[in-house]
């Protein structure tokens, strides 16, 4: 994973990745019961949303190593408590066991993204 051709957030694979499963995780969370609506569907939709919007956040500080990796930690916690949401949101029987694990693939596949932007920093920063 190098910088290549990307000229802003929008080009990272990391980041299509996550707006893609988040947009699935909110497509799903529809069907959650009512009740869950300021719990469980509210909580797994902004920490799928947060992992996008700290990569945005993280892109734009590339000038600081230290913030640009502490970014990318933020955005790291977020699709690991997504994954907790996704177990929750499977075992309370309102997303399908096929589909739970799809998403959580997905997330995987994001935090190994991020894992290697965060190992391989010192390529990403603007000098």
């Amino acid at each position: 994973m190098g910088r290549g051709n990307i000229k802003s957030h929008e080009d990272l694979e990391v980041l299509q990745l996550a707006f893609d499963a988040a947009m699935k995780i909110y497509e799903y969370s529809k069907r959650f019961p009512v009740e869950e609506r300021y719990s469980l569907t509210d909580q797994i939709r902004r920490s799928s949303r947060s992992v996008c919007a700290n990569l945005a956040e993280e892109w734009r500080k590339r000038r600081y190593q230290a913030a640009f990796i502490a970014k990318l930690n933020d955005s790291e916690a977020e699709a690991a408590e997504t994954q907790i949401w996704v177990k929750f949101a499977v075992k309370c029987n309102y997303l399908d066991i096929q589909v739970g694990r799809e998403i959580y693939a997905n997330y995987n596949q994001i935090l190994g993204g991020l894992v290697k932007m965060i190992n391989n920093s010192s390529i990403w920063i603007l000098k």
